[in-house]
Order: structure tokens, then sequence, then C-alpha cells
């Protein structure tokens, strides 16, 4: 409620101003609803197209933007590069789930968006109630972070249930078993900044690397071209996870959007199972799922990595991998874009090692080579 003389009392000045641009009044008025029901956020204004946007921006100034990719007269693409070149905010995309969209939101993420929120063509009462947590966590995620960072390397508030690993998998250190195999994978987990990092990771791993498994928060069907992209720019086999598939070395597996996925393991083999199981940490895939998995059935021949990201997802699944056996690596707070998975995971000392983005690869694929210490 606004003081005296239509001043903004002091709840209102700590808001976050949030500028909603997209071509659907309908998609603009619902959106501005969702943002505006959560008491630290305030929509400040919206527009219909980046060229009406870019007259308010300087004007209103606001924290942070959502943005759609396909508008008339300036694609959100091309707007997007034109604004961290001039005036640099965090934005978070929100984009149609189609393989088009897929791949125009990996290219916005490298050009400086910080964050992804599907939107189905179909707009139902069911998805915005489903989005709205969300909408604004990434809202909330993209006020607090250094748009330097994020350029430099061109390259979610807490509602609804935490369930834990448990939901998906149940876990004790006495069910850790490793015989009859002696093979090697590696595991990875990362968020916000993640799709820089991982390329970062993939493109510095060797051909003969172990096979390894990531999850990386992202949304369904984005996954997809993400490990497509990927596929062409490493030394190794990159693709989207499918149930059933064995982990062998010089491949990556990804973790399909919206979809758990574990490791398991028959006789002395490693392959990925998919599940639909709920939310965990509040996200589907959750990094605490592959690791656990990792911690249950291949014990110390697992190698763990987390990597940038807001929240703590993938932090307990370490620990449990470490006290597997499995040797644990955290990506240091300098080369991250947000610190905050890697840094809980150290807070509970689940990392036998920290270490910047680019030595990870050599360090991990060293490690899973010898078993001397590096």
């Amino acid at each position: 409620m606004s003081s005296i003389e239509g001043k903004p009392n002091q709840n209102e000045m700590k808001k976050i101003k949030v500028m909603i641009i997209d071509d659907s009044a309908f998609v603009r008025q619902v959106l501005s609803s969702i943002l505006n029901s959560d008491p630290d956020i305030q929509v400040i204004s919206t527009a219909s197209d980046p060229i009406f946007a870019a007259k308010k921006i300087i004007r209103d100034s606001p924290d942070v933007i959502t943005l759609d990719l396909e508008m008339p007269r300036m694609n959100g693409l091309t707007f997007l590069q034109k604004l961290m070149a001039q005036y640099p905010v965090p934005v978070v995309v929100i984009s149609s789930l189609t393989a088009k969209g897929g791949e125009l939101t990996l290219k916005a993420l490298e050009s400086g968006a910080v964050e992804v929120i599907s939107k189905p063509k179909l707009l139902t009462e069911q998805f915005f109630e489903e989005s709205k947590i969300a909408i604004c966590d990434a809202v909330k995620v993209a006020c607090q972070i250094d748009m330097k960072k994020i350029l430099a390397k061109r390259v979610q508030p807490q509602i609804i249930p935490k369930f834990s690993a448990d939901e998906i998998l149940e876990f004790s250190q006495n069910q850790v078993s490793i015989k009859n195999t002696s093979d090697k994978i590696i595991v990875v987990g990362a968020s916000t900044g993640g799709t820089t990092a991982v390329q970062t990771f993939l493109s510095n791993m060797p051909a003969d690397c172990p096979g390894i498994v990531i999850v990386q928060h992202m949304p369904e069907l984005f996954t997809r071209s993400f490990a497509e992209r990927l596929d062409k720019i490493s030394n190794i086999s990159v693709k989207e996870g499918v149930h059933g598939e064995m982990i062998t070395p010089g491949k990556a597996i990804i973790a399909p959007g919206n979809r758990h996925l574990l490791i398991v393991r028959s006789g002395a083999k490693y392959s990925v199972e998919i599940n639909d199981g709920p939310l965990v940490n509040r996200h589907r895939p959750s990094v605490d799922v592959l690791f656990r998995s990792a911690a249950k059935y291949a014990g110390s021949n697992a190698l763990g990595i987390i990597m940038t990201g807001m929240g703590d997802d993938g932090a307990k699944g370490l620990l449990e991998m470490k006290h597997a056996g499995a040797y644990t690596i955290a990506q240091d707070e300098n080369s991250c874009i947000v610190f905050g998975m890697p840094k809980a995971a150290i807070n509970m000392d689940a990392a036998c090692v920290v270490l910047p983005l680019d030595k990870i690869s050599q360090h991990a694929y060293v490690k899973t080579k010898s078993s001397k210490e590096v």
C-alpha cells in the first residue's frame, strides 16, 4: 500500500522492478499478475515489442526484463544483443517450446540472457499455476546476477514442497556395491551459467574419457538442441539421454529436460534410467538424484563435479558420493556465474578439491585414469 502523496513506502522501494516485453496482450497481463503477486516483485512497465521497450528502458530503469524471442518489428534475440551491448540488464527469456525456440534460447543464453522459462504456444491455466514459482524465482535469481560476469563469459522462492532425492531413490552407505566392475564414470551437475560451463568442460575433454552423465537445469526440448550443439564442438559424442542407454567411454549423456536421470548398473555395465518422479529441490531433472544414483551404483568408480548454479541442488548428493568413495570436484567462485550450488557443496565438505572451470576437465580425466593424487 502506498504512502501519502503517492510516494512509495519502504517495502515498495525494495521491490524488484520488472519490465515485460511480449507481443501478446494476454501474456503481458498474466505475467504481470503472476509477478505482482509476489511481495518482492513489481511490474513497472510492459511493451508489445522491442521498439516500444527501448523507449521505456532508460526512463523506467528496470532491474530485470522478461523477453519473448519471437516478436514483430525486431526479434527478441537481436534486441537482446543490442541491449547487452548498450544497456545490460538481467534478462529472463520466456520462449515457446518449439525446436526452433530451443535453438534460439541457446543463442539467447550465449548472448547474455540469464535464465529461460518455457512457454507453450497454447497457454493454459495449469501452465501458469505450475510455472508461477519458476517465473518468480527466475526473476529473483536474475536480479542477483552480476551482468559483468555473464557478458565476460559470453558463452529458483521456496513455497512448494522441497522434496529430497528420497522421493526418487532411497540410499544408505551399506547399499554401495561396485563388485564385478572397474569402469569409471563422471557425473556433472550445473544450473544458472551452466550452459557455458558444460560447454567448456566437454570441449576440453579427451576423446578417450570415461562415460559422462550431465544434469543441466534446462527446460524440456531445449536439452536436445543443447546436446546437438555440444556434439558438434566436442571431441566426444554428446546426446540427450534415452531410457536404457549405455554409458560408454567417449560419450556424454545430457539429462532430458523435465525428466530425472539416474545411473543404474547391470553386471559390469552402467546405463541410464529416465524417471518422471516429482520435483527434487524444486528441479526436474535434479542433480541430487543423479549424484545419489552414482553413489549407490558406482561408489568409488564415480567422479562427481558440481558447477555454477543458484541454490543447493547437488550438494547433498555430492557429499553422498564422497562418503561412498568417489572423488569430488567443485567449481571455484571466481569462474562461476552463480556460486550457489558449489558453495553449498563446499560448505558441507562435499568437495575433495575446488578448481577453476578451465582446470576441471584435465583434472577429472587424470583422476579417472590413475589412483594417484593429482
